[in-house]
């Protein structure tokens, strides 16, 4: 019920904004890919049949709950549109998936292999990032 103003200063940097929005996904009950689809993404992501691996992601997509669904498919809008100027902000799409791959999509328990996730998750966020058209 609070009312923002984005008019406010404290809003101008863009770096206030972002970890804002981060903070906002990392802390919600479940991340925006439901636990209960995460490691359906990660052994997606492994397929090597590349054909075979973006129809899998897509249709992981679209079984995903509504709402979910229907924010990702918003954020990943916007996030393509952040990769569009990386010349000015220097966020290519690995970037954006190394900061945005952790938060968006995470076991239900943290795993000694977390490391080796953290590599799987970037790579999901990486490919819905260059296929979004055919994704959403």
């Amino acid at each position: 019920d609070e009312q923002l103003d984005l008019d406010d200063g404290r809003w101008e940097d863009i770096h206030v904004v972002t970890g804002a929005l981060k903070l906002f996904l990392r802390e919600l009950p479940e991340p925006l890919v439901p636990f209960s689809h995460f490691d359906k993404f990660i052994a997606a992501i492994k397929i090597q049949d590349l054909s075979l691996r973006g129809r899998c992601i897509r249709d992981l997509v679209l079984s995903l709950p509504p709402a979910h669904h229907d924010t990702m498919k918003v954020l990943f809008r916007h996030l393509c549109r952040v990769v569009e100027h990386k010349e000015e902000n220097r966020m290519s799409v690995q970037s954006v998936a190394i900061v945005f791959g952790p938060t968006l999509l995470r076991p239900a328990s943290e795993e000694s292999n977390m490391a080796m996730h953290m590599v799987f998750q970037n790579q999901v966020v990486e490919h819905i990032l260059n296929h979004y058209g055919y994704i959403f």
